[in-house]
C-alpha cells in the first residue's frame, strides 16, 4: 500500500496511461483526482476505483485552478501530481499551420507547465512529488512531428527545471519517457499506418512500428503505469530529475546499423 493516505492528481486520467496510473494508485490506498477536458471517460474510471471527478482543461489556469483548490478541500492536501494530459502536434515544419503548431504546445507542453504551477504550493507543504509524462520523442526525432517532438524535448527541460528549483523544498520531479504504447491515442495513429502500408489490423500496425525495437511489441498502459507508480512512490525517494523510458528498448538501437540486419 505505497500510496495509502496519499492524494494524486491525474491529468488525462480517463484513458490509456493515465487510467492505469489512476487505477494502481487506488489499488495501492490513494485517494485519486481525475482532471481531463471529457467528463464521461473520467467518470467511467471513478466509478471504478472510487476517484473524484474535476472536468478541467489542463493547460487552463482558471480550470486547473478550480480542480486543484477543490482536491485540496476534499481530500485535505495534494502530494502527487501525475502530469499526464498530452495530446498530437503531427506535421512538417514546412506546412505546419500556426493553429497545430499553438495546439501542440496547449496540448503537450502549457497542461504540464499549468497543472505543475497550481499544484506545487500544495507540494511543498506535502514534500510531494511531480511525474511529467513524455516521449521518446523527447529524446529524438520522429519524421513529420515537429510540433509533438518540440514539446515532449520542452516537457523534460520543464521537469528538469522543476527538479532544480523544488527540489530544496522537498518536491521532487521525475520524467516517464514511453515509446509505443497501446492506448485509444496510439490505435488512432495506426489507422494512419494501415492506410499508408496497405495493412489490414491493428495488431498489424503495431507490429509494423516495433519491428525495430529489442522487445518487439509495444507497452501496455499498465506497463507504463508501473513505472510512473514507482517514481511517485517513496521508493524513489532519492530520485529526482530523473528521465526513465519504457519503450522496450527502442532508444538503445543503433540506427545504422539496421541496414546489417537480414
Amino acid at each position: 500500500m505505497r500510496f495509502d493516505n496519499k492524494v494524486a492528481i491525474v491529468t488525462g486520467g480517463g484513458t490509456g496511461i493515465g487510467a492505469a496510473v489512476a487505477r494502481r494508485i487506488a489499488a495501492e490506498g490513494g485517494k485519486v483526482a481525475l482532471v481531463g477536458r471529457r467528463p464521461e471517460p473520467l467518470q467511467a474510471v471513478a466509478e471504478e476505483i472510487g476517484a473524484a471527478v474535476f472536468a478541467a482543461d489542463a493547460a487552463d489556469t482558471a480550470s486547473m485552478k478550480a480542480a486543484v483548490t477543490a482536491t485540496a478541500e476534499k481530500f485535505g492536501g495534494i502530494d502527487i501530481l501525475i502530469a499526464n494530459a498530452g495530446g498530437h502536434g503531427m506535421g512538417p515544419t514546412v506546412s505546419m499551420s500556426d493553429e497545430t503548431w499553438a495546439l501542440a504546445t496547449r496540448l503537450n507542453l502549457n497542461t504540464a507547465f499549468v497543472s505543475a504551477r497550481e499544484t506545487l504550493p500544495h507540494l511543498m507543504r506535502s514534500k510531494g512529488n511531480i511525474v511529467v509524462l513524455s516521449s521518446i520523442a523527447g529524446l529524438f526525432a520522429g519524421p513529420d512531428a515537429a510540433g509533438y517532438v518540440t514539446m515532449k524535448h520542452a516537457c523534460i527541460g520543464l521537469a528538469k527545471s522543476l527538479a532544480r528549483d523544488y527540489g530544496r523544498f522537498g518536491v521532487r520531479t521525475n520524467t516517464i519517457c514511453p515509446g509505443w504504447v497501446s492506448t485509444p491515442m496510439a490505435d488512432e495513429e495506426m489507422q494512419m499506418v494501415i492506410e499508408k502500408f496497405n495493412l489490414s489490423s491493428v495488431a498489424e500496425a503495431y507490429a509494423l512500428v516495433t519491428k525495430d525495437v529489442p522487445l518487439g511489441r509495444p507497452a501496455t498502459p499498465e506497463e507504463v503505469a508501473n513505472a510512473v507508480c514507482f517514481l511517485a512512490s517513496g521508493e524513489a525517494a532519492m530520485i529526482n530529475g530523473a528521465i526513465l523510458t519504457v519503450d522496450g528498448g527502442a532508444t538503445t538501437v543503433d540506427l545504422p546499423t539496421l541496414a546489417l540486419v537480414d
